[in-house]
């Protein structure tokens, strides 16, 4: 699988990384993700990304991959409460949720750690910062970044303070490729492409049952791309490579319970990016159609 620069990081990392959202809401045995994270890594993927808040996918993926952790890197994610004492943001709390990541993920540092979302307004208090900053200091882990969307996402890129920014982009999603990303890219930050698929919110043809993924349906309605009407397996890809086609892209992670399903992700990506009359196409359209509150989603 094809590696990229991530940002001025000394990481190589596989354009097709992990993500862990689904594994811990989905109840996934350990079985199931030990057989879903080890074949991943023997198609060449070597980016696995989790966070606080995802129930229990923190501790799968410990307990499964912790046994190959120089295989890959680790990124999560944190700041929300998420069964820790003390309101979502506090220091005290952010700093010690940190330490029960690390247990649970069952290792002493991760490669990189993402304030989850958080507001501009406390971004700019800059306590949550500071709390990145120690950790990283103390070796808990090699870069800090920042996860999220619109003027949030546009203040942590512009103050210098962050390696990584995790960010939504794909068909339906595409407000960061104008706002945030060359600005990254410009700061040397790594780029994580979040929801690279828009939650594959067309292929039923009816309204998801995911609250999550309604708007992307809504989008994708009045965007009527032609290639949506192709088969699933190669619409989804052709959504994929439209991602990994945008300027400043590492890495886009992908969320899956199925075992099987990272082996045919993987698959997706082998053409490579979209010539750039495809890639183009899909731009245009965006530009005809979107409204001005279709901003990213978080």
């Amino acid at each position: 699988m094809e590696k990229r620069p991530y940002g001025k990081t000394d990481m190589q990392v596989s354009v097709l990384g992990f993500g862990g959202a689904e594994i811990g809401f989905q109840n996934t045995s350990e079985k199931d993700v030990e057989l879903l994270l080890g074949s991943a890594l023997e198609t060449g993927l070597n980016v696995i990304d989790t966070a606080e808040c995802y129930a229990d996918s923190e501790a799968l993926i410990g307990r499964t991959m912790a046994n190959r952790r120089q295989e890959y890197y680790l990124f999560t994610k944190c700041g929300h409460a998420a069964g820790m004492n003390g309101p979502d943001w506090e220091p005290k709390m952010l700093s010690e949720q940190i330490d029960r990541s690390l247990r649970r993920l069952q290792t002493d540092y991760v490669d990189v750690i993402h304030l989850h979302s958080c507001s501009e307004d406390i971004l700019k208090q800059g306590d949550v910062i500071d709390v990145l900053q120690r950790a990283k200091e103390a070796g808990k882990t090699r870069y800090i970044g920042y996860s999220g969307d619109g003027s949030a996402a546009l203040w942590a890129v512009g103050s210098g303070l962050f390696d990584s920014l995790e960010t939504s982009v794909n068909i339906a999603d595409q407000e960061a490729i104008e706002l945030t990303i060359p600005k990254a890219v410009e700061q040397g930050m790594g780029v994580i492409a979040k929801r690279p698929i828009a939650n594959a919110a067309w292929v039923t043809g009816a309204l998801p049952g995911s609250e999550y993924a309604r708007p992307y349906w809504h989008r994708l309605q009045a965007l009527d791309y032609d290639f949506l009407k192709w088969d699933a397996g190669d619409s989804i890809a052709h959504a994929l490579r439209f991602t990994l086609s945008v300027e400043g892209v590492d890495t886009a992670i992908v969320g899956t319970a199925k075992p099987g399903r990272y082996r045919q992700n993987a698959e997706m990506t082998a053409k490579g990016i979209l010539p750039p009359a495809e890639y183009e196409a899909i731009r245009e359209r965006w530009h005809a159609v979107a409204k001005p509150d279709w901003v990213g989603l978080s």
